[in-house]
């Protein structure tokens, strides 16, 4: 199955240029998320993990139930301000200013295998932020992941760890 048959491309959002792929018609159709899944399985299993780490927000979508599956945990990267008791953050540059991932403090124990997912990787500024900031906390990061894969912005150079995708765009 083609999995870009089932990813609608919706031009100029969230703003004008941008072309977004939009992945909840695949989420919709029960076969095309059934192998969706299973391949992300495939690929997130050869690394063992203990936990994977879904980045806010889409990321969510895909890494809770992959975690199930793979019999994981499952904790959440997110923005500032937005998971309760004491959090870790990291800062990160972006084109125009700077943002901040957070973690709870407690998500994860020293040494545990943490793979990143999230559903799609561009300048992959946000991914290597999660990787330093799961570090911090003591997380050993031997992969990340995600379903589409912007390759012409050149993310996957960004991360020191392996990276797979299962939908690449190249222009």
């Amino acid at each position: 199955m083609d999995l870009k048959d089932h990813i609608r491309g919706i031009p100029d959002f969230p703003k004008p240029g941008i072309l977004f792929y939009d992945i909840s018609t695949l989420l919709r159709h029960a076969d095309a998320w059934q192998v969706a899944m299973g391949r992300l399985a495939k690929l997130v299993r050869a690394y063992q993990p203990d936990v994977l780490a879904g980045v806010e927000s889409r990321g969510f979508l895909l890494a809770a139930p992959l975690a199930l599956k793979l019999g994981c945990g499952f904790i959440m990267l997110r923005k500032r301000g937005k998971l309760p008791g004491p959090t870790v953050g990291h800062d990160y540059a972006l084109e125009y200013g700077t943002d901040r991932i957070e973690v709870q403090a407690d998500a994860v124990t020293p040494g545990q295998r943490v793979v990143v997912v999230d559903d799609l990787l561009a300048t992959g500024g946000t991914m290597a932020a999660g990787i330093a900031l799961l570090r911090g906390i003591g997380a050993e990061v031997p992969a990340a992941v995600a379903l589409i894969e912007l390759s012409f912005l050149k993310g996957r150079e960004r991360l020191d760890v392996p990276f797979d995708s299962l939908v690449r765009y190249d222009s």
